[in-house]
């Protein structure tokens, strides 16, 4: 298991943390940004696989930007486990 930590862009927060096991995410954590809104995210997807968080998450936007906070965790846990691998 290893913990990640990724600089999202376009949106409140300033950091995204979490650990990636195999293919599985957990302990995520947001430094700023919609606090109870973003802790509920965090919950509801942890132990969920990197397919599984992008599957629900990417692509969802906030207001008229073009991205989210859940975009943004998709595109992070996809980053971290394809540098995992090598990729």
């Amino acid at each position: 298991m290893k913990r990640y930590a990724y600089q999202p862009r376009n949106v409140c927060p300033v950091e995204i943390n979490f650990n990636l096991d195999g293919d599985v995410v957990s302990d995520i954590s947001f430094t700023g940004g919609c606090n109870g809104n973003l802790k509920a995210i965090s919950k509801l997807v942890d132990g969920m696989t990197v397919e599984e968080i992008e599957q629900k998450l990417r692509g969802n936007t906030c207001g008229r930007k073009s991205t989210s906070c859940a975009d943004q965790l998709a595109i992070a846990v996809r980053a971290a486990y394809d540098q995992s691998r090598g990729a």
